[in-house]
């Protein structure tokens, strides 16, 4: 029998919303409209890469509303949460869970699987695991200080 799909506490689902934000690429028109990220990727709502259509974003999608961009964050929860499921084999709390499931919602589940963090937890070197968070603070190469912060919330979410 499968285990049912965990849930991302309040907690983590405000880090989460807090650290992608709710971004507008079109302010000056209604919905909202796809962005750049900080390395020039199109995005769209809560940091969501994927349309409502399930397309990869391009600055040509339409705008969406504020009900379809919770939908969307809904979506890549659920995938996001079947990924940390299936690649952590250890006991997790619920914070545990919900810092798990930021980190993969931003980097996604291909980084977790290869990360020495996943390696560190699976042996239940759960301390070691938490000083892994830190050094995944680059996107394109460059040292991001959203990142550091992000990391550092979900590091401190992990040990709460």
């Amino acid at each position: 029998m499968t285990a049912p799909v965990r849930t991302v506490n309040a907690e983590g689902i405000e880090l989460i919303k807090t650290f992608e934000g709710l971004k507008d690429g079109g302010p000056d028109t209604p919905g909202l409209e796809p962005y750049l990220d900080p390395i020039g990727i199109p995005t769209i709502g809560w940091g969501s890469i994927w349309g409502i259509d399930g397309k990869r974003v391009t600055m040509e999608h339409r705008a969406i509303s504020l009900e379809e961009a919770e939908g969307l964050l809904r979506r890549e929860l659920f995938h996001t949460r079947l990924s940390v499921q299936r690649m952590i084999r250890v006991p997790l709390t619920d914070n545990q869970f919900a810092a798990l499931a930021s980190f993969t919602y931003n980097l996604g589940g291909g980084n977790l699987q290869a990360s020495t963090l996943r390696t560190k937890l699976n042996r239940e070197d759960y301390f070691g695991a938490a000083d892994e968070f830190p050094k995944w603070r680059r996107a394109g190469g460059v040292i991001l200080p959203g990142l550091v912060r992000r990391r550092a919330a979900e590091r401190a979410l992990f040990l709460a």
